[in-house]
């Protein structure tokens, strides 16, 4: 099997994460493009001790390192999720997401997200409890929580209070759930694409979308529906079953990169 049918099936997911970690899909996109020229200038420099997935991890760090991403604290004045982030990077340092992000999200162990990053396992936990502190002390939202299956909701909505935040209600439906975010305009939705009536998350979430902008993140059994490349995708999306430790590092991402969250 040649290098490219190896990494393949890791590309949507490591645009998943190049998403997370940038909170724009254009910026997250683009350093996976750099990283796939990257491997196709220099085959042979690819990482081949240890499993394709993780050599293309560790292929994407590299050029992600090589880029100045840390900028002067003043220059994200701006209202766009770049600039809000540029303010709170300030305050916490991209090691620490992306100790946080590859854990939690991306599912490494802390060893190799340790090779990832070139740190130690204890200094991976380290910097993961750090950038959840940080994040969390930033930030504090209202949550409409989108699920037709009451246990998983239920679960949902434990995790997002404690978090610390509120939720203004959980809807089942598209109908639903757009006139509760109407009605008391939430600062997330955490969103499962297939509701009670078989209508559609997907579509519940661009009707809300279209009355105003809010940070979304899709919870579903099904992520390939969403992760075609063939239009916009979500920056944040998880798949069921989950881990609490990935939902908090979604909802704390999200936020991280919203100008609507409050400091805490």
């Amino acid at each position: 099997m040649s290098l490219g049918q190896d990494l393949a099936p890791h590309l949507p997911f490591l645009r998943r994460y190049a998403r997370a970690l940038t909170g724009s899909q254009g910026h997250g996109d683009a350093f996976v493009r750099a990283t796939l020229e990257a491997i196709v200038a220099a085959p042979n420099d690819f990482p081949r001790d240890v499993d394709p997935r993780l050599g293309l991890y560790r292929t994407f760090h590299a050029i992600w390192s090589s880029a100045n991403i840390e900028e002067d604290p003043g220059a994200g004045s701006g209202a766009d999720p770049e600039s809000i982030a540029q303010a709170r990077l300030a305050r916490i340092t991209p090691l620490s997401r992306q100790a946080l992000l590859l854990t939690a999200m991306e599912g490494f162990t802390p060893e190799d997200a340790g090779y990832l990053i070139g740190a130690q396992p204890d200094e991976v936990e380290r910097l993961v409890a750090e950038a959840l502190a940080e994040i969390e002390r930033q930030t504090r939202a209202e949550v409409l929580i989108i699920e037709d299956e009451p246990i998983i909701a239920m679960d949902i909505e434990t995790i997002v209070r404690d978090l610390g935040h509120s939720v203004t209600g959980v809807a089942v439906t598209r109908d639903e759930a757009v006139a509760q975010a109407l009605a008391r305009r939430p600062g997330l939705v955490l969103a499962d694409i297939q509701l009670a009536d078989d209508s559609s998350g997907i579509d519940a979430v661009r009707d809300i979308l279209q009355e105003f902008q809010v940070p979304v993140i899709f919870i579903t059994a099904f992520p390939e529906r969403l992760l075609t490349g063939e239009r916009p995708e979500p920056t944040f999306l998880i798949t069921k079953p989950f881990q609490r430790s990935t939902v908090k590092a979604a909802i704390a991402q999200a936020l991280f990169f919203d100008q609507a969250t409050i400091p805490a």
